[in-house]
Parts: C-alpha cells; structure tokens; sequence
C-alpha cells in the first residue's frame, strides 16, 4: 500500500480502489508469506485497528472467516494483529480486508510505515477526550455540590437554574467530544445487530443527557425536578481513564513489535557487472548477488562467505554465546553482526527464506494462539448486558403509567447502577497498582494480563546465554608447565589477550587485572588469526632492549598442538612457545551470582525450574549444575525450544519464560507469561510481558509473589463488585433507588475497589523485590 493512502485518519475507510492496489502479488510477499506445500495458500499478518477488546477480536475473527477463500483467521486483541490464512484462487486480499472493514474495523499490512504515526494520533485524541471529561467533570461537580448540601430555602429559583445553565454547558464537550468513542461503537453494534459493553454505557450516557436536558429547559416539566449532570460526567472521566490507560499498553507493545520488524538493514552494497559497488534497497536483493559487508553491519540475507573471514555475533539467532569464525564457503545468516572485517558475500536466501524471517513467523504465530481465557468473559458478558437492557426496558414500562420522569430515572438507574464500572475496575485497579509496585522496584510490565497468568505460574523456562549467565566469561582454571607459575602464565596471556576483542581474551585481561594488578609484561609484532588466536613476542618490562619470546595464544591447532595437553574441561584456550605447550586457561561462562539462590527461591514457591538454549549440550548442563536447575536441554533451535514449552503446557503447566535473545522471541510469545532483561533485543523485548531493566533475577522471583498477592486483591475486589450490583440491582428495579444515588454508589464502589488495590503500592523493602504478605 502506498504511502498516499495510508495519510488517512484513524478507521478512516478504505475506498475500494485503494485496497485493489493489494491484490498485485508483487504487493503480497510485504505482508504475506506463501505456503511451501500449496503455493496458492498465503498466510498474512496484518494490523487490525479499532479494537479495544478481547469481543472485537471475536467479531473480526467471525468477519473473516464468513469470506469465501478464508481457510483460518487468529485476532489478538493484545497486540491488534491478526494472521490469515487464505487462497488466492478465491479471494484477494481487498476481499477480506473489505470484510474486516464493513464489520466497523481496518485492516493494515503489518509493515505499513504509517502505523505508528496514527497511533501516535488516536493517543493524542484519547488524551484529549480525557482531559476534557476530567476538567468538565470537576467543574460539574462544583455546581452541583450546593444542590446536595443546601437546606430548604438557601438556593432561589434562580440560582439553582443558573447552576443547571452552568451544568448544562460544562457537560456538552463531554457528550459531543469525550464521549464520540463510545457512541461510534454503539452505533456501529446497532448496525451489525451487535451488542457489547458500549450500547448500554451509551444508552445511558444520552438518556440521562437528555432527562437532564429536559429539565434544565423546562424545570416545571416532568423531568424537571433533578439533573444528572454530576454523575454523567464522572461516569465518562472513569470510562475514559481504563480506556487511555489500555491504549497506552497497547501501543507501546506495538511500537516495539514493528521496531524489531525492521531489525534487518535498510541498504546493503552490492557487486555492479562492472565490478564496483552501488547501495541498494535489501528488498532489491536476489538470490546469487554478491555483497559488501563492513565490520559493524549486519548481514541483510543468508549466504555465503565468497572473499575475506571475519567473526559474527549469531548469539541473537542460535544462542551461540562465542563469536563465531567464519571464512571464505562458511555460511552467514540474516540478522546476524560482522564484527571483525570486511567480507564479500554471495547471498543464497533473501526475504521470507531467510532464517530471520522464519523466526519472525514463528513468532507471529505463537502471538497470536497465546491463551486467550479473556474471550470466554466477553462471551460470558454479552447474555449478561442483554439481561441488563431488558432488566432496564421492562423496569421503565412498569414505573412509565405512574410517572414517566421517574419510569426513565429508574432505567437509568439499572443501567448506571449495573454498568459494570468496579466489576472493571476490579482487576485493572490492582494491575496497575502492582505494575507500578514493580516499576520502582526496576521491572516494567508490558501486558497488565500476564499479571494473572504469572499468579497461576508452577513453571519457569530460563534460556542461558545473558539471562543466567552474563555476556562475559570467567577463568575458572589454569594448568602450566612444569617451572612456570600461575602469575607469569596468566600475565604473558594477557599480554597478548590486549591485543583481541575476543570475548575469551577479554576474560584473561580482567583475571590478570584481578589477580596481578599491574603487569610486568608487554608484546610487540602482534598478529590475530579471526577466530583462532594471537601471536607475538613477549617480553618482561624490567628487560628493554631484549627481544622478546615469540608466543601463540589460542586454540590448539593454532598454538601447533596435536591435541589438548588436559582433559577438556570447558573452553580451553593455550599458550605455547617455542618449546611446545607452557599454559592452558579454562573459561566458563560468567554464571550471575544471584542464579542459585533465585532457583533455590522458586522451589520454595513449587515453582519448577528449566533451562534451554542454543549453545553446546555440555555447556548447558554445567551451568545448569552450578544454578541447581535439574532440568535442561541444549542444541535447541528456536522450533525447539517452542516445541519444548508447547509440551509443558499440553502436560497442564503453566509456563513463565525468562529469555533475552531473538531466538527466544517465539517461546517468549508462545508462554503464558514472560521476561525479558532491559539489555535484550528488540525483538525479545516486544514479545515478553515484563521487562526486567535492573539486570538482576532477583525480579523474577519477586514479581511471581507480587501477582499472587494481586490476585487476592482481585478476588476481594471482584466479590465486593459482584455483592454491590447483587444488593443495588433489585433496589434500582423497584425504584427504592434514585439515579443520583445509583451513581453515587457506582462512585463508591469504584473508589473503595481502587483504595483496596492501592494497597499493592507500598513500597517495597529495600534491596528486596519480595513483597510483604496481604
């Protein structure tokens, strides 16, 4: 779709010309991917814009699949997107789109470079609607404070239509501007012979409008003898504050998603027929071209390695926590970072045959067929609001003969005193209390749901490389020859370790600085070998003038080993002169110092504990040993480890993932509920529920006791909403109970179920996630 026609504003319709200009199968592979087996089946990720509930993602869901050529079709209310399948010997993609859009809502392409500007446009209007129900609102309230404190004879006649004037005026912004959403959707119910929470939230909203209205204009009149103005504009502030606060979460696990979408390079250089390089679009690619790419970038398609040998960073990809070597017929893949030279790549894959965009897919399904137990409470919802209109009709027929004033104020009643105000506010009040909670503590949540899901967790899958280990290693043993002693040997080490970026001569830099301090050695005519060692001379700082001993440091084959001189006890790196072998150091990977503990924590909880990844069978099962962690697995590719996780929850677990790198973006999305660390790829990022930005897993285990004492609150909340509406529901129908007063007791009851979630907000002790028990 072109830029011209994505400048519309929000739900703006698409006209049927311009959603022609997708049915070109140039346009699909943007936005669809073709089946392997069955060519003419495509699958297509979109952005469904217009939801705000778990219902509207049913009624999409049900739009789609009525169009003949729709094979499945998954809605995410969470993340607005929504994946189809669906052959194009049938339909096109105008077809269902044009479905999407006559059941009220917009389908996108999930790479529309627009999206984000008009979300950023309805969160301005959202705000807007806010602020003006909030200030409307308090000075509503203030004109009609004298009329509930003021005895017989303090306000004249006068005076108190005056303040009915005032009211009246107040309070058309917020019927004409903060109340426009709710409308539309009411509307847009009665059209599709729909109904949801909206149609009686509105029908309310104007029947107390125009009561109120009819008795400001003729106070002698049937309905002249009291105004709601008050109350109708508190009950739209409330409405209006969840609805902000939703479209916030919302977007902002949105952004992120595109933002890790366009991971991949803009541009790469690619080979001309003439021999130099031009920069080209990485969509232009094709497969045989070959490319240019520097130290730093990353690599836009999957390949080979034509000319040169650098080292990448595949960590995001396979778990793989070394840089890799890769030379000359060594293959490279998409996502993937160049780190030490300039290599020329003969590209192989490209677009949707890339290993990237297989992840990216299967995390988009994974997204998409996440437990979704919220829908079963909107279809729970719809015979219960049924039950409400017909509760509200037959109770004003009944009281209409007598009075028809008061027949239409006590409709209003039920319907204020049964809009389900603090049975809302009941679970969004305590989530947003504990998020807060875990937000000073240094854990952002970006799904208030998982909260819920994290209560019910009994198990929790870590991933290794940067979630239980650091990025960094640790010299964890040292073997020298015969006459050579610990120090000199780490020290010449480090001598040439100086010279490397390698993660391996990284850790031999920092033992010697821990061990040593200041070095007695130095090394000159250094040459590195990617991914296989350094060589230079060496020499003592007290000896100038003195050549030094030519030394290699390095794997065995490099340091001219015919094998390891000791048992391999993890990754070895040598030293050796001319002489032969003079020192080996063994590293492992930086286990955090808090892991054991956390574990240990969990346990205690009934919590089990697992550990997948990517990286070497034997490297996974010595940290998991170190951590206490009885279950692991390693060689897992990322199908792997969705596999592993999808077998848990058939098993009836429910399963929490704490992981940080792209290839955990589809178990991430696929759990229950999941973590990611602040340092993660964007990618991660986007597809966990919470963020841990402290870097310690401390927050793991604290945020799991938080969302148990959150679900107390929120049973409490929900068993003191559902006994208010119990008790206020046959007063309303009998008449005992005014509409003022129903609105006033939807007020209360909304504010004792926030001051009981409120109490989530306490501080935490400190140096402690661990909240104190309800």
């Amino acid at each position: 779709m072109t830029a011209a026609t994505l400048t519309s504003p929000p739900l703006a319709p698409h006209s049927a010309a311009t959603l022609a200009l997708l049915d070109d199968p140039q346009e699909w592979g943007a936005f669809s991917r073709a089946d392997r087996y069955d060519p003419g089946q495509w699958e297509s990720s979109v952005v469904i814009e217009g939801m705000h509930c778990a219902a509207c993602s049913l009624t999409v869901e049900d739009a789609l699949r009525q169009v003949p050529g729709v094979r499945s079709a998954q809605v995410s209310a969470a993340s607005q997107r929504a994946r189809v399948v669906w052959s194009s010997a049938v339909v096109q993609p105008s077809g269902w789109m044009q479905a999407v859009q006559q059941a009220g809502y917009r389908a996108v392409p999930a790479n529309d470079v627009f999206a984000s500007e008009r979300r950023r446009k309805a969160s301005r209007q959202a705000l807007w609607r806010w602020l003006v129900a909030g200030l409307c609102m308090m000075q509503v309230m203030m004109y009609a404070w004298p009329a509930y404190v003021a005895q017989p004879g303090d306000l004249t006649g006068e005076m108190e239509q005056l303040l009915r004037w005032a009211s009246w005026v107040l309070t058309l912004p917020v019927i004409l501007f903060s109340c426009g959403p709710f409308f539309k959707s009411a509307l847009r119910d009665v059209a599709q012979m729909r109904i949801s929470m909206d149609l009686p939230v509105a029908l309310g909203m104007v029947i107390t409008f125009v009561v109120s209205t009819a008795g400001t204009f003729d106070p002698q009149g049937i309905f002249g003898r009291e105004v709601y103005f008050d109350s109708l504009t508190m009950f739209v502030f409330f409405l209006l504050t969840g609805r902000w606060l939703e479209l916030r979460l919302r977007d902002r696990t949105a952004g992120a998603l595109e933002a890790l979408m366009n991971r991949l390079p803009d541009s790469v250089e690619r080979q001309t027929a003439q021999g130099d390089y031009e920069r080209v679009a990485v969509r232009r690619l094709v497969a045989g071209d070959l490319v240019r790419v520097q130290p730093g970038e990353a690599f836009a398609a999957d390949g080979l390695v034509e000319q040169g040998s650098t080292l990448v960073d595949e960590a995001l990809l396979s778990g793989e926590s070394h840089p890799l070597p890769r030379g000359v017929g060594a293959a490279v893949v998409a996502g993937s970072h160049n780190l030490h030279a300039t290599v020329l790549v003969r590209i192989t894959h490209v677009g949707e045959a890339t290993r990237f965009a297989q992840i990216v897919a299967l995390m988009e399904s994974a997204s998409t067929t996440k437990p979704r137990g919220a829908l079963l409470a909107d279809r729970l919802a719809k015979p219960f609001l049924l039950a409400v209109l017909a509760a509200a009709g037959l109770a004003c027929a009944w009281w209409w003969p007598h009075d028809p004033g008061h027949a239409l104020m006590v409709a209003v009643a039920v319907l204020v005193v049964t809009c389900p105000c603090a049975l809302s506010l009941a679970t969004p009040a305590a989530m947003l209390a504990a998020a807060g909670t875990l937000a000073r503590a240094g854990l952002l949540v970006r799904n208030l749901p998982s909260l819920e899901a994290l209560a019910a967790v009994d198990t929790v899958v870590f991933d290794k490389t940067g979630t239980l280990t650091r990025d960094a290693m640790a010299l964890r043993a040292v073997h020298t020859r015969e006459g050579v002693s610990r120090t000199d040997a780490v020290a010449m080490a480090a001598a040439l370790a100086r010279h490397s970026l390698h993660p391996a001569s990284k850790a031999l830099v920092q033992a010697a600085e821990r061990e040593i301090g200041v070095s007695a050695w130095s090394c000159q005519a250094v040459e590195e070998s990617a991914g296989q060692g350094v060589a230079g001379q060496v020499l003592k700082v007290t000896r100038p003038g003195v050549v030094g001993e030519a030394l290699r440091l390095g794997s065995a084959s490099f340091c001219q080993l015919s094998a390891s001189p000791v048992v391999p006890e993890g990754l070895c790196v040598h030293l050796a002169d001319g002489a032969g072998w003079l020192a080996t150091f063994v590293l492992q990977e930086d286990l955090r110092p808090e892991v054991p503990a956390v574990v240990a924590a969990l346990r205690t909880l009934g919590v089990q504990v697992h550990v997948l990844s990517g990286d070497r069978p034997e490297a996974v099962m010595l940290v998991a040993e170190q951590s206490g962690i009885a279950h692991a697995q390693g060689g897992c590719s990322p199908a792997d480890k969705l596999a592993y996780l999808q077998r848990l929850q058939a098993q009836g677990h429910t399963v929490a993932m704490v992981g940080d790198g792209l290839n955990d973006g589809p178990v991430l999305a696929g759990a229950h509920t999941s973590f990611a660390f602040g340092q993660a790829v964007p990618l991660a990022q986007a597809q966990s529920d919470l963020v841990v930005m402290g870097g310690s897993l401390d927050a793991v285990v604290g945020a799991l006791q938080l969302a148990r004492k959150t679900q107390r609150i929120v049973r409490q909340n929900l068993w003191w909403a559902l006994a208010y509406n119990a008790a206020c529901v046959p007063l309303a129908v009998a008449g005992y109970l005014p509409a003022w007063l129903a609105g006033l007791g939807m007020a209360c009851s909304s504010l004792l179920v926030v001051l009981n979630a409120l109490r989530l907000a306490r501080t935490p002790r400190a140096q402690s996630m661990l909240p104190e028990e309800v």
